[in-house]
């Protein structure tokens, strides 16, 4: 960059342009942190002035409570579940969240002031030549935005995004549930882990991408959502500022700043295994989960995985952080071409949740981990799920296995063991109601948005037109759009909306998911017949068979097994109909001396 460095600022919520602190505050962290440097650039800084644009919503307390609930609903947050953990109510919650949560919402959910606010981020770019725009909060919303459909206002600029919403699961919805990279010379987003106000990291691949941790814990100050600490962070001076001042950042600080860029000595393949038979409760207890983790290692590795390329997490190891750790190892770094496979065996549930007022209003689905206690805390759910992999790359495979079952109220059958389980007595009478006339208790209709919705509209307002339906892992953030308006910004964006995975399932929905018993030895019935079906074409030396026929195949397996259970497979119709990627062919000994 020259000498001399145009920066525009976009502040964040709150009524920045009230305050008198934000221009001197923002002026002075950015000076001294270029001048740390090269104390000879000069820096001329304009502020973009939207508050305006705002002061006609009605902001009151039903208005943040139901913003707040709906963020809250989307997913993953992070930080503002600790202040309901500790707080009575809305009141509470500091007045500078209530702002976010409610301006936020404002924002995402009207199209005219979002297109107001491009507007008027795009006169302003267009009255001087700016080299970089350093965009805070709800300012990295107007501003992503706004370059995501006007690539040419960023072109040739440095984008700067911090305390951002951006990677929100609610506010993603905004941009048809995936955020893209930008055509930016560069683009650095800086994550404070400690910051309360709706933040989240951008799960995001791109060469011109680096995700900055800026970790910082004001005293006194339980948001930590500083603007001026932002940018005065030392990982953020080593890095943006360094590069905007002209001094090369070296490719190992880089490297070990952007968390989430891929590393090129990463596999081509990973498989996570998932088993549990030894829940706490002996009422819960499973046989065959352990045994199928095993057999589907054996499965993969005769398929060509290689044993370095297969992790398995069994029993108490396999509670909820175990499993969310171990699936951020699967699927982090993810890069186009790259193959994943995750399989589960265990528990299934469902859990009656609390909606925006306080009700039990809807079903959460989730994987019942060794410490699963009822609690979304120790639940791998639905959402966080879906969170994890609706931003992998288009051309990459993500095949996911599960062999439990999602039905509400399960129950035993016999001798035959059902994975799932059944709900406590606390639990279920969130699911119930008092019929005075019968004098009986009977099930409450609870929503499963991930059902529902998709049922509404055969799933076009999530998916578009491959018409997938929704249980576990067809989730996606709380849906605001219609599906003619989530097609036209998904054109407009650029994108075919979040990636979808390849998920084959033990079950249908209104079935149950059960054990079987090979002579003494027990499996999951659906797992043990996909093996054999595998292993029966690589013996007969046959060609892959494409996801379809493979289902085909395994639910034939299991009406001669004499199981009343028919295998779902769910995913895009052009990948479920082409052959599955791994190898059921019988390798060649090597002629090789």
């Amino acid at each position: 960059m020259s000498k001399s460095i145009n920066i525009l600022c976009v502040h964040g919520v709150g009524h920045g342009e009230a305050d008198p602190q934000m221009v001197p505050s923002w002026t002075a962290a950015i000076n001294q942190a270029v001048s740390r440097w090269n104390s000879d650039v000069q820096v001329t800084l304009d502020f973009l002035h939207y508050d305006a644009y705002f002061q006609d919503a009605e902001h009151n307390v039903l208005t943040y409570a139901e913003a707040v609930g709906r963020l809250l609903a989307s997913g993953v947050i992070n930080g503002i579940g600790d202040f309901f953990s500790r707080s009575r109510g809305l009141f509470d919650i500091p007045q500078q969240l209530r702002w976010t949560a409610g301006m936020v919402a404002q924002w995402a959910a009207e199209e005219d002031l979002r297109q107001k606010t491009r507007q008027a981020l795009l006169d302003q770019l267009n009255t001087k030549p700016y080299d970089l725009v350093c965009a805070h909060s709800l300012g990295s919303l107007i501003s992503y935005d706004t370059f995501k459909r006007n690539p040419k206002a960023i072109k040739d600029k440095v984008f700067v995004s911090f305390g951002s919403q951006i990677g929100n699961p609610f506010v993603r919805d905004v941009f048809a549930g995936r955020i893209e990279p930008l055509k930016a010379k560069a683009w650095y987003h800086l994550f404070n882990p400690h910051d309360h106000v709706l933040t989240a990291r951008i799960r995001l691949q791109a060469d011109n991408f680096s995700q900055i941790v800026t970790p910082f814990d004001i005293p006194n100050d339980v948001l930590n959502h500083d603007a001026a600490h932002y940018l005065q962070a030392p990982n953020a001076i080593d890095s943006v500022w360094r590069n905007v001042s002209g001094v090369a950042v070296p490719v190992a600080l880089t490297r070990t700043l952007s968390v989430f860029k891929a590393a090129k000595t990463k596999p081509n393949r990973r498989a996570l295994l998932i088993g549990i038979n030894d829940y706490p409760d002996p009422a819960n207890q499973l046989e065959g989960c352990v045994n199928d983790v095993f057999l589907m290692s054996s499965v993969l590795q005769e398929s060509t995985f290689k044993p370095e390329e297969i992790r398995v997490v069994l029993n108490e190891r396999a509670t909820a952080a175990g499993i969310l750790e171990r699936l951020h190892w699967l699927l982090d770094g993810t890069k186009p071409g790259d193959e994943r496979v995750l399989f589960y065996s265990g528990h299934g549930a469902q859990i009656p949740g609390y909606g925006i007022h306080e009700e039990v209003d809807h079903l959460d689905e989730c994987l019942v981990p060794y410490d699963f206690d009822w609690t979304l805390e120790h639940a791998v759910t639905d959402k966080q799920f879906s969170e994890l992999y609706s931003q992998l790359p288009y051309d990459s495979q993500f095949l996911a296995i599960f062999d439990c079952c999602h039905s509400g109220g399960m129950s035993r059958d016999g001798s035959r063991r059902v994975r799932g389980v059944s709900p406590p007595d606390d639990i279920r009478h969130r699911a119930l109601k008092w019929n005075a006339e019968l004098e009986m208790w009977e099930e409450r209709k609870l929503a499963s948005p991930n059902r529902d919705l998709a049922k509404a509209d055969n799933g076009v307002a999530f998916l578009g037109q491959n018409r997938a339906t929704y249980r576990f892992g067809r989730s996606a953030a709380l849906r605001t759009l219609t599906a003619k308006a989530y097609d036209q910004s998904r054109e407009e964006l650029g994108h075919q909306g979040p990636y979808l995975p390849v998920i084959m399932e033990a079950c249908q929905e209104s079935q149950l998911s059960y054990e079987y018993r090979h002579g003494v030895t027990s499996y999951g019935a659906y797992t043990y017949s996909l093996a054999t079906v595998l292993r029966r074409l690589r013996k007969q030396q046959q060609t892959n068979p494409t996801f379809q026929e493979l289902t085909q195949l395994v639910e034939k397996q299991l009406k001669a097994l004499k199981y009343d259970q028919i295998p779902c497979l769910l995913g895009p119709g052009a990948i479920i109909n082409q052959p599955i990627p791994w190898s059921t062919l019988k390798t060649k000994p090597s002629t090789k001396k």
